[in-house]
């Protein structure tokens, strides 16, 4: 049941913990130890602006290219990019209100349902499992920009060990690699967009002024819907992990995209390799050579080799904090809750290190196959976990009414508040919808074929087989858990308005300025910080904040 609000004391914020719950910090692993956080101001400012640069942008936009056109690259990319902006501002309310380990699956568990909170959870976890091994594929194949010689799995080695030694030092670690490896992003980024000016001008080269003539020839649009539709997978992967980052990264990712649209044809037969862990094909360098310009291709490739370095440092990090959080709720094995003293989610480092080993499999012609069907089921995680994300934000809003609170009392809101999760859910289905029509025509002539259609959609029925195997253990079949069910106290961090506090007036002359802060902008509550760290009214004030 619901806290009276007029009960409890009127301070600008606080935590509450009803002394009826369990309190215990979920970020305490088996052995007491908790999770490090160790990330300096410099490594967040940064990491927030390049860290979510990756093989996605470098690489995998070659793909979406080729199968969509530039028209279909820049209208799917921003499409996915919106959709992740409605995500972002759902969870950032969420995490404000209740700042615990977890992060979105926690939130699914707590106010939709459990069995569907582990299926996300889970698949979000497997992801980045069966990512890494095509990192480090990609990874290795860039060398072969430079030496054809060397076996790859001489490279998949040194970049495996390069990792392990990396999760030594922890966060720390993590977080100075990072550190570097985003800096080179973000200056490859923006000299990217400077030098396809130049070239789209026709400052380098033989071509002369480019213009927009590829927009016109091959044409903005290829392969019909069936191109348009298989470009939202793509540019789900690119987005994915930016869900804290968003929109520091939308501008390279949009910008990027446009001048590579602007200055390398679609119908370019070597965009046709430029998908899966085939990065030597990459759109940017692609471009540059074109250009006719000396050296700068090679800098553009050992770019793309470190930003694919940097998605492999980051699913190490990513996976083994999930999976840390789903033992400590009795979701996954409990010795995968073990943290040591240095703390560092032991256990869940050596899984995630152990399935880097699975690279070796996919160097293999024999295990290719294999190989692929793993990596398939990272193909729609994303579009779950967003989607979900946005589900949980509407159910969250649903059950806060419910037990009596208003918005008020929310430190940190969406300026379109729970119509933008509405927005972010619909196209959510709506990509999903697009990727099951494209999955199962690829191409306008295509024959449906089970083979294909799995490989791009076998997230799904993972996803609900997690599902339905939660529900089944758990003997609980309720679709969601009832509002009155719901515990809203545990790890609150509620804002108590005060008298002098007065909302906004709804003019017609504010209209366009309020629509300007409701997309791009998170309402913050008035007030100071939480400064109260006593006991009231038989509520236990407890400092969550993160």
């Amino acid at each position: 049941m619901a806290a009276d609000p007029e009960k409890i004391p009127a301070k600008e914020a606080i935590d509450i913990d009803n002394g009826s719950h369990d309190s215990q910090d979920m970020e305490a692993g088996i052995t007491g130890h908790t999770l490090k956080k160790d990330l300096k101001n410099r490594h967040m400012q940064i990491i927030a602006i390049g860290g979510a640069i990756g093989a996605g942008l470098f690489v995998g936009s070659g793909g979406a290219l080729s199968k969509g056109g530039p028209a279909s690259l820049i209208i799917g990319y921003s499409v996915v990019g919106i959709m992740l902006l409605f995500t972002c501002q759902a969870m950032a309310e969420l995490a404000v209100l209740y700042p615990v380990n977890g992060a979105f699956y926690t939130y699914v568990v707590r106010f939709v349902d459990p069995s569907w909170g582990f299926a996300v959870g889970w698949d979000y976890a497997l992801s980045w499992l069966t990512v890494l091994p095509f990192e480090l594929i990609a990874a290795s194949i860039t060398i072969e920009y430079w030496r054809e010689d060397i076996s790859m799995g001489v490279w998949v080695t040194v970049f495996l060990v390069i990792l392990c030694v990396i999760q030594v030092f922890g966060v720390r670690g993590y977080g100075e690699v990072e550190f570097v490896l985003s800096m080179i992003k973000i200056a490859a980024c923006l000299g990217f967009i400077i030098l396809g000016i130049v070239i789209n001008t026709g400052g380098v080269g033989d071509r002369g002024y480019i213009g927009a003539r590829f927009w016109h020839e091959p044409g903005a649009f290829r392969n019909g819907f069936n191109g348009f539709a298989s470009v939202f997978v793509i540019a789900a992967f690119s987005f994915g992990g930016t869900e804290l980052v968003f929109w520091r990264i939308a501008f390279f990712y949009i910008v990027n995209l446009l001048i590579v649209g602007l200055i390398l044809p679609s119908d370019d037969d070597r965009l046709l390799n430029s998908s899966g862990a085939n990065t030597k094909a990459s759109p940017f360098v692609l471009a540059i050579q074109d250009a006719g310009i000396a050296v700068l291709p090679s800098i553009m490739n050992a770019v793309v080799t470190v930003a694919v370095i940097s998605v492999a440092n980051s699913c190490t990090f990513g996976s083994t904090r999930t999976m840390q959080a789903l033992a400590e709720q009795g979701m996954a094995p409990k010795f995968l809750a073990y943290i040591d003293k240095h703390g560092r989610p032991l256990w869940c480092v050596v899984i995630q290190l152990a399935f880097g080993l699975l690279s070796y499999l996919g160097l293999a012609s024999e295990g290719t196959t294999v190989f692929n069907w793993l990596l398939a089921i990272s193909g729609l995680s994303y579009f779950f976990v967003w989607g979900s994300l946005c589900l949980t934000h509407i159910r969250f809003r649903y059950i806060w009414k419910a037990q009596g609170y208003t918005l008020d009392q929310i430190p940190y809101r969406p300026g379109l508040g729970v119509w933008g999760s509405w927005i972010g859910l619909g196209l959510n289905v709506l990509c999903l919808i697009a990727t099951f029509y494209s999955s199962l025509y690829p191409s306008p002539n295509a024959v449906p074929n089970a083979e294909d259609f799995f490989m791009s959609y076998l997230a799904a029925p993972i996803i609900l087989a997690l599902y339905l195997g939660w529900k089944t253990y758990t003997r609980d079949w309720r679709l969601w858990i009832p509002a009155e069910e719901v515990d809203l106290l545990s790890g609150l961090r509620m804002h108590i308005p005060g008298d002098d506090e007065k909302p906004v007036e709804r003019t017609w002359k504010n209209l366009p300025m309020r629509i300007v802060k409701g997309l791009f902008q998170i309402r913050h509550a008035p007030g100071q910080p939480c400064t109260d760290r006593g006991g009231m009214n038989g509520f236990k004030v407890r400092d969550r904040a993160r």
